[in-house]
């Protein structure tokens, strides 16, 4: 939800709509980000963990193929939409929008998973920009598993750890400047399976005291909230978010005194990939209705904001929920007939 509380203001502002981003939480789209590549290192690589430790080995074909399942039917339909989109559909209702690239171009960056660098080299929208995390999801998990498969069960914190330790040195130094150009975020993730491997091991790396942990959630809190946490110089300021979001995840994965998970907050959770995917179609659309109507209706600015903040959160859930139950379901359960028993 803060992603898409960062993009509306964004995509307002760009077609002369009115916007409203005074408050930090507005400008929290990349950190929550990297907040989601830390908890995918902590499942995803915790996965791989207990598979290697159950069986000696990891089945690679069938990791690839349910990530497969998972996560291409919404990628590839976003990706098709989105070069249909700025191709075809905005010239036809005579919107002008240059396009740097053709669907060739755009198929094969995005079809490989480098879709951050297809964002890095070209402009090619706001639908298709998003990919780009998910491209960088892929792209470490195809290293990792691998070397997860061929490494020594007891010795992989100690080469993730010294992976994570020294991508995060060569990610900030100058002459790797393309890592940052290209997005490559990979510590996020290794750091998430750090913790996620220690914690498995029976490390104790969650805080005992009830006090503690509810300081590391009200840290998380002020973090999105305001602007305590920031920092301009970029080394540290990615030192704290490795820091704070893998506590948070770790925190909470051992919390004992509540529960965080109802009925709500699961049902949002099932279908959160299909709101970061859908959520940028979806603003289009709102601002489209609102630019081709707001003089027949007449609206305030303060109503523009309203309505479009509202329209566009609502309609991005009611549509990734009719993905999940009428569309991905179908995928997730071919996923189930690839896991090792």
């Amino acid at each position: 939800m803060c992603v898409v509380l960062y993009h509306i203001p964004q995509l307002s502002e760009s077609v002369d709509i009115a916007y409203f981003d005074a408050f930090p939480i507005f400008h929290k789209g990349p950190q929550a980000v990297s907040v989601f590549f830390c908890l995918s290192g902590f499942l995803i690589v915790g996965l791989l963990y207990e598979e290697k430790e159950r069986f000696g080995t990891i089945n690679i074909t069938k990791f690839y193929l349910r990530r497969a399942l998972r996560l291409y039917p919404v990628y590839y339909l976003v990706l098709s939409f989105g070069l249909v989109y700025y191709h075809f559909l905005l010239p036809l209702f005579g919107i002008a929008y240059q396009t740097d690239y053709s669907i060739s171009e755009g198929l094969l960056w995005n079809t490989f998973f480098l879709p951050n660098v297809f964002k890095a080299l070209y402009d090619p929208g706001a639908i298709l920009e998003i990919l780009w995390s998910i491209g960088i999801e892929e792209q470490f998990y195809l290293l990792i598993a691998p070397l997860f498969s061929i490494s020594a069960h007891r010795k992989l914190h100690r080469y993730l750890a010294l992976f994570t330790v020294g991508y995060f040195l060569i990610f900030h130094l100058e002459h790797f400047a393309f890592l940052k150009n290209y997005h490559q975020l990979y510590f996020f993730m290794s750091a998430g399976g750090v913790v996620s491997i220690l914690s498995r091991k029976g490390f104790k790396l969650h805080f005992k005291h009830f006090g503690c942990r509810i300081l590391v959630y009200v840290c998380f809190g002020f973090y999105f909230l305001t602007d305590v946490f920031y920092s301009d110089n970029e080394i540290v300021r990615h030192m704290i978010d490795v820091m704070l979001f893998n506590a948070l995840i770790v925190n909470l994965a051992s919390e004992d005194r509540f529960e965080i998970c109802n009925r709500w907050v699961n049902a949002l959770g099932k279908i959160s990939y299909g709101i970061y995917m859908y959520h940028m179609i979806v603003v289009n659309l709102v601002l489209f209705l609102v630019l081709k109507y707001r003089e027949a209706i007449d609206l305030s600015a303060w109503q523009e904001i309203l309505i479009v903040n509202l329209a566009s959160i609502i309609l991005t859930i009611v549509i990734a929920h009719l993905s999940f139950t009428y569309y991905e379901s179908y995928f997730l359960g071919l996923k189930q007939k690839f896991r090792r028993n």
